[in-house]
């Protein structure tokens, strides 16, 4: 299995995400959405960032489970009931991010919503993994 995240010259810089990434590999693995979900099913956090760290742990222990690392993500999409404060804590997400999955980033999008499943969750990721 491999990954080519490629950001070509001609585009704005990518930081913290990747224009595009090439996969090859035998498995496809597809993460549901993960909001800051407790094991009781309880939105824990306050604030974006403690919530989006929730988050993220949660969609990487789905993906762990399925026997996949986070260099394994090809594709994960954000989605937040405020653009604009995540813009505001977009340095602090970006250092979650990289404590938790690494700097391999993935191809990324970040989409409003009005709101998520849970009306006291902020944020939301979802994914595409590719494994060996």
């Amino acid at each position: 299995m491999s990954l080519e995240r490629i950001n070509p010259e001609e585009l704005s810089p990518a930081r913290g995400f990747s224009h595009a990434v090439a996969a090859s590999g035998s498995r496809l693995v597809f993460l549901a959405g993960q909001t800051a979900l407790d094991p009781a099913g309880k939105v824990v956090g306050e604030s974006l960032p403690e919530q989006f760290e929730v988050a993220l742990a949660n969609l990487l222990a789905a993906l762990a489970a399925a026997g996949g690392a986070p260099a394994d993500l090809a594709r994960v999409t954000v989605y937040a009931v405020d653009v604009a404060d995540y813009r505001a804590h977009a340095a602090e997400l970006g250092g979650i991010w990289r404590r938790l999955a690494g700097r391999d980033y993935p191809a990324m999008a970040v989409i409003g919503v009005v709101r998520l499943w849970d009306e006291q969750a902020l944020v939301e990721l979802d994914g595409l993994a590719v494994l060996p």
